[in-house]
């Protein structure tokens, strides 16, 4: 049977919430495929905040009490169980009913884990996927190149170990520093579907203009590094390369680090924020929001230490291309385009799999479809 959730919100002190509280249990208790979640909001700031979310990812005011929320659909007030009762009990039919004809197998076996969800692999695949992608950012690459073939004439790996690597692990932190700010914002604040909307906008505005640079490079408003910023970016580099006290290299790295990854605040900010706004739409601990933090994070970094390793490796210098890097950008700004256009018009299928990789794939796909029809017109 296709399992139907309904979450109950209600106050004690309501008399409506009173009146439906036997009818909610007794139909949990009968009904086999219905799974009850009951939620007092009085004195319960985590029932509250749930509330909130779960009507604003329906677009809906989290303002009246009882309220019913199950299958994409949000009720609210009690009567009798001849009249609401009967009511919520037929939608409930009906959307199990529903479920039973797609015959989606909703658990699979998995050895070692046992009878999972499909969706309890959403975020960590999604996870995965958008962090990895968002790793491969042509201002944090052109950077990273400069700095190694500026350290690879000097013929020494430990050295170029040493530095870049820095550079990588505190780039890494600054990231998480500025994830866990937009995490907060969207925490504190109350206004979800205002915010929703407003990171989705973001994010379509970042990705067009993004997907503009891949057609119409460095013409009108762009989000690569700025010529000034890049000049002065490689100034520091090169006078970090000449220094040979071990101590103050690596202090000049930081510093590097923190000043690089300031001037790329807006060429990677789209990806980051869209993620963490689509995280704060689970209903996760906050210690679960920042552990998936740290986990984009460590995925974030990995190419970029990969890049460290081979060159000091082979101490060969590799230079990302200009169309390479236009490539990184109509990738990074076809998900943002995607993304963002779910979250303006149905944010709550972002939890589902299917949905988010299907948004990614499509990203790729048209990158691919656009480079393999310009390399067969050079």
């Amino acid at each position: 049977t296709q399992d139907v959730t309904l979450h109950y919100f209600w106050s004690r002190h309501c008399p409506h919430c009173q009146t439906a509280k036997p009818f909610i249990n007794q139909l949990a208790a009968s009904t086999p495929w219905l799974s009850l979640y009951s939620y007092d909001l009085v004195d319960n700031h985590d029932h509250q905040q749930r509330y909130v979310k779960m009507a604003a990812q329906l677009q809906q005011p989290a303002n009246s009490v009882p309220a019913f929320i199950f299958c994409g659909q949000m009720m609210t007030g009690y009567d009798q169980a001849t009249t609401t009762g009967k009511e919520l009990e037929a939608r409930l039919l009906a959307c199990h009913q529903q479920a039973e004809q797609q015959a989606i197998p909703q658990y699979v076996n998995i050895p070692g884990l046992g009878k999972t969800h499909y969706q309890d692999f959403s975020l960590p695949v999604f996870t995965l996927i958008i962090a990895a992608l968002d790793a491969f950012n042509p201002c944090a690459f052109f950077i990273l190149f400069f700095l190694l073939s500026l350290i690879v004439h000097q013929h020494s790996r430990t050295r170029m170990l040493v530095i870049g690597g820095t550079f990588v692990l505190c780039s890494g932190l600054m990231y998480f520093l500025f994830m866990s700010a937009w995490l907060n914002l969207f925490l504190l604040t109350d206004q979800l579907t205002l915010i929703t909307l407003a990171a989705g906008l973001i994010a379509v505005s970042f990705g067009l203009i993004n997907i503009k640079d891949y057609f119409y490079f460095k013409q009108g408003l762009s989000l690569s590094l700025s010529d000034s910023a890049r000049s002065k970016l490689f100034t520091r580099i090169r006078t970090l390369t000449q220094n040979d006290n071990w101590l103050t290299m690596i202090f000049a790295t930081l510093i590097l680090a923190i000043a690089a990854n300031s001037y790329e605040l807006l060429c990677t900010a789209g990806l980051p924020m869209v993620y963490t706004r689509i995280l704060t739409l689970n209903d996760l601990s906050n210690t679960q929001y920042y552990l998936y933090l740290a986990l984009y994070n460590v995925i974030y970094i990995i190419p970029l230490l990969l890049i460290v390793i081979f060159f000091t490796i082979t101490l060969g210098s590799k230079k990302l291309s200009e169309q390479e890097g236009r490539l990184l950008k109509l990738l990074s700004g076809s998900m943002m385009l995607g993304l963002g256009l779910v979250l303006l018009l149905k944010p709550e299928s972002l939890s589902n799999m299917l949905v988010s990789i299907a948004v990614i794939s499509g990203a790729v796909v048209l990158t691919a479809g656009v480079a393999l029809v310009q390399k067969l017109r050079a």
